[in-house]
């Protein structure tokens, strides 16, 4: 049987033998700042299965964190990349043009919903670059030096990033940061103030935005507000649609314009091609969009797309790179694209989601600590909490991922408290395997309550 299509084996202590020398050899050679809380080495993965060096078998819900929607080593993305290197590796965009950046951002430019019909991309290596880039991009084509972004964003690791990001562990002790980034509060439904309708929540989310300009920066000192359609290490929170249509209306009125961060959400994980296409329905759609993780499958590869009317204002020479659109990446971006297409991996996202969210509202049933269950298409969370104060519950969804991880499925915790369990598997999961996720996460979410209670 092709390891893509089996099912979960765990065969020896973890780590076992071969991964706990590795393992072993990446403790002396790595900064301990690299952490891996998972007992895994790996040998080899297709589609949404890992093969460890000594032969245990796992389901992989976290997917490279959303790298992975097409799935470990698609025959078609090996050959289009083994293709592309008997012709040449590298064309640096600046010195050669090359045929796979052109055809991509062709491709992008049709596919990505941003507001203008007419759109312009260029790549990057990363999530963050793209963001990063992204914000460049606005601040040169609006003259304004200011960036408004939310509680609970990640945006990235680099300096100006770090600086966008909430969390600020990630940052201790390595300050100074830059300076034009303000914060607003995002709509963060399930922690509302209590007793808040939906709608006087969503109202309350759109105040707390306004404040900004009052306490911060004044509207026509902002070039852009940047989010994440559905924040992802934030806690697969999902901005509602009424508060984007609200903030989108308030940046029209200001001439503030719309980053939206899709590098988690995007390629057809939110049953769409990119949540931002459910912006476009709503009437809202980002003027900016930031792109990565599995727009290559794997491979190192970031991608901006703004109005030609937006990207044509930045001076020359302020945004690019070296190795951006390397012709690796763009020939894996493309095969991925085709195939998506044609498989209809969008569709099959919300099929996913489907089978997911009535197993986890069902769930909701059987266990208390589960206090919310959200996200959009199969980009969902699990929000664990201890009583019905909605106390976090950080060490139970610890132990849920080692004991899920024992019985051989691999998932993440995500949250500002770190209480969220994220669903992030490759889209080419078949039903078998999906089905034997669920009973393995169950099992250890029953074990985990019962351990720690």
């Amino acid at each position: 049987m092709l390891l893509r299509d089996s099912l979960p084996e765990v065969k020896t202590e973890l780590p076992g033998p071969k991964a706990k020398a590795l393992i072993a050899r990446r403790t002396e050679a790595m900064p301990p700042a690299i952490r891996c809380v998972y007992p895994i080495a790996i040998s080899r993965g297709e589609g949404a299965m890992v093969e460890d060096l000594d032969g245990n078998i796992f389901l992989d819900w976290v997917g490279g964190v959303g790298v992975l929607n097409i799935g470990y080593s698609h025959p078609e993305v090996v050959k289009a990349v083994q293709d592309q290197t008997a012709r040449y590796f590298h064309g640096m965009v600046n010195i050669v043009t090359h045929e796979g950046y052109v055809a991509l951002a062709e491709k992008i430019n049709a596919i990505a919903p941003v507001k203008e019909l007419k759109r312009k991309t260029m790549f990057t290596n990363s999530g963050a670059e793209a963001v990063e880039n992204a914000v460049k991009i606005a601040r040169g084509a609006a003259k304004r030096p200011n960036i408004i972004v939310f509680s609970g964003a990640f945006h990235g690791r680099t300096l100006l990033t770090g600086a966008m990001t909430s969390k600020k562990a990630y940052y201790h002790g390595l300050g100074p940061l830059p300076d034009g980034i303000y914060r607003a509060e995002f709509p963060y439904l399930y922690r509302a103030p209590k007793g808040f309708t939906r709608e006087e929540a969503v109202d309350y989310y759109v105040n707390r935005f306004l404040a900004v300009f009052e306490e911060s920066s004044p509207p026509e000192d902002v070039a852009a507000v940047v989010v994440e359609p559905v924040q992802g290490e934030g806690g697969f929170v999902p901005a509602p649609r009424e508060w984007v249509q609200a903030i989108r209306q308030i940046c029209d009125r200001h001439g503030i314009l719309i980053i939206a961060d899709e590098v988690q959400t995007g390629f057809c994980r939110s049953g769409r091609w990119f949540v931002s296409d459910y912006w476009t329905e709503w009437g809202c759609a980002p003027d900016i969009i930031a792109l990565a993780k599995s727009i290559a499958g794997g491979i190192p590869l970031g991608a901006v797309c703004a109005g030609a009317s937006i990207a044509d204002k930045v001076p020359p020479g302020v945004i690019g790179g070296t190795y951006g659109g390397n012709a690796l990446a763009c020939a894996a971006a493309l095969k991925i694209i085709e195939i998506m297409e044609r498989e209809k991996l969008d569709r099959r996202s919300g099929e996913i989601a489907e089978k997911l969210c009535s197993a986890f509202t069902a769930w909701q049933g059987d266990f208390r600590a589960i206090g919310d269950v959200r996200g959009i298409g199969c980009m969902m969370g699990l929000e664990f909490v201890r009583d019905e104060k909605k106390t976090p519950w950080p060490e139970l969804v610890s132990e849920i991922v080692q004991d899920s991880v024992r019985r051989g499925l691999i998932v993440e915790s995500a949250g500002v408290y770190g209480n969220v369990l994220r669903f992030l598997s490759p889209l080419v999961i078949s039903d078998a395997q999906l089905d034997r996720g669920l009973e393995i996460l169950k099992a250890a979410i029953a074990a985990s309550i019962k351990k720690l209670s």
